[in-house]
């Protein structure tokens, strides 16, 4: 499928959606992170909190000002579903997804930018596996560059890094698009959408400093299956 066509523009904006899940020790100095970034644009931030637990929502009460909204799910319904919540609040010419757990460094958003403002991309994904990083434990690697290699197979593209969290999207890319996955399936199943769409994808290297499941790491082998599933129902339901 040919993309839409989509006229250069002068961004002036910038939402970044940021879903947190019982991250009460992570969620305040990320939101500092993020506020100190120098970016040429307006940055709102929208913060969903997914049913925390641990005290995160107090944390969060104590952030919330003229750029950071906080909006907060009864119950925990997974990192997706926060993200389409996040979406339904964001006014940005662009959209980011932040996570709060310190694995992504806002210092990197200036690299994420540089190619939308420079208008060579609609879509910027953060590479892993092209920059400076802590290294994955064996089982994540093993599994990330599997879920890449199957996207690539399916659709025709050329990812290093599917499963990033850093996604950063002219907004017009996601307009018609109907998020659906509730949890990490979010991933394969934004980047299958665009992809059928004719979209191209640009990435830029980042830094990563992954956690350990003792740290706090959610994702889990589970999830592994699911974003595998997802890949390949994307790739076949007619209804994109």
């Amino acid at each position: 499928m040919r993309a839409p066509r989509l006229e250069k523009k002068d961004y002036r904006s910038l939402t970044v959606i940021i879903p947190v899940y019982n991250e009460r020790s992570t969620v305040a100095e990320i939101v500092r992170r993020v506020r100190e970034v120098e970016v040429p644009l307006d940055v709102e931030v929208v913060v969903v909190d997914d049913g925390s637990t641990d005290g995160t929502d107090k944390v969060l009460s104590a952030l919330v000002d003229s750029t950071v909204r906080v909006v907060v799910h009864d119950r925990n319904q997974g990192k997706g579903a926060a993200i389409r919540t996040g979406l339904g609040y964001a006014s940005g010419d662009l959209v980011l997804v932040q996570d709060a757990d310190l694995e992504y460094d806002p210092n990197d958003w200036p690299k994420l930018l540089d190619p939308i403002l420079s208008h060579k991309a609609f879509i910027v994904y953060g590479s892993r596996f092209t920059g400076e990083r802590k290294n994955m434990l064996l089982l994540h690697w093993i599994g990330n560059r599997f879920l890449c290699l199957v996207t690539n197979v399916l659709y025709a593209s050329t990812l290093s890094d599917m499963e990033t969290c850093y996604k950063l999207f002219d907004r017009r890319v996601l307009d018609g698009i109907t998020i659906v996955s509730n949890r990490f399936d979010f991933e394969p199943e934004i980047t299958a959408k665009v992809l059928r769409r004719g979209y191209r994808v640009y990435e830029v290297p980042i830094s990563y400093a992954g956690r350990e499941p003792d740290e706090g790491k959610k994702i889990t082998w589970r999830d592994g299956f699911a974003a595998l599933w997802a890949l390949m129902k994307f790739r076949f339901v007619r209804d994109i």
